[in-house]
């Protein structure tokens, strides 16, 4: 595997391209999920990999939101990111907006969880305490089955990277629910400083 680029460099690149704090938080909720299931499915040795390319995997769609994943391996290229890495990040953008499919384990996780964190996200901002850590995965799926709730996130994407991981739907909300439990509040502390 290439060497990686620091995740410090990592969070200034996504801080020079993305002003917004709903693109910043968006970036540390995918890269603590990422860091999550790299863990829990046996590669924890790849974890870094993992939460870098969740942290970066929408690079562009603040400045570029008509070239998202076109735009990004410019970006990354020049910042010195690697061609494995640029991959995977293009590869959670298939069928929207690349050709990249998922292929290797973790990419297939980024796909699945990427559009699911939003609604997750947005799900806990309705609650009276605005946090992931009282939901249960019930009150998720109501909201989930609600195609006006959180209208932008593809529910279809998130079925087809359940399938593509050979996990039923409950199963990848349960655990991206878990994943976003465990790193809400390292999300908090960091954006705290922007």
């Amino acid at each position: 595997m290439a060497e990686l680029i620091s995740r410090e460099k990592a969070l200034e690149l996504l801080k020079e391209h993305n002003k917004d704090a709903f693109h910043i938080q968006h970036g540390l909720t995918v890269e603590g999920v990422m860091r999550w299931f790299a863990i829990d499915l046996g590669y924890g040795d790849e974890e870094e990999y993992w939460g870098l390319v969740g942290l970066l995997h929408d690079i562009d769609f603040e400045e570029y939101p008509e070239q998202h994943c076109i735009k990004a391996p410019e970006l990354l290229a020049s910042a010195g990111v690697g061609e494995d890495m640029i991959r995977s990040i293009c590869s959670h953008g298939y069928g929207l907006c690349a050709d990249i499919k998922p292929e290797h384990e973790m990419e297939k996780v980024l796909y699945a969880c990427d559009e699911l964190t939003g609604i997750i996200g947005a799900a806990a901002l309705m609650r009276p305490s605005k946090s992931v850590q009282d939901m249960e995965l019930k009150s998720l799926k109501k909201k989930y089955k609600s195609p006006s709730f959180a209208a932008g996130c593809s529910r279809e994407v998130i079925g087809q990277g359940a399938e593509m991981l050979g996990w039923e739907l409950p199963e990848l909300q349960q655990k991206t629910l878990d994943a976003m439990k465990a790193c809400e509040a390292d999300i908090a502390a960091e954006m705290e400083k922007l």
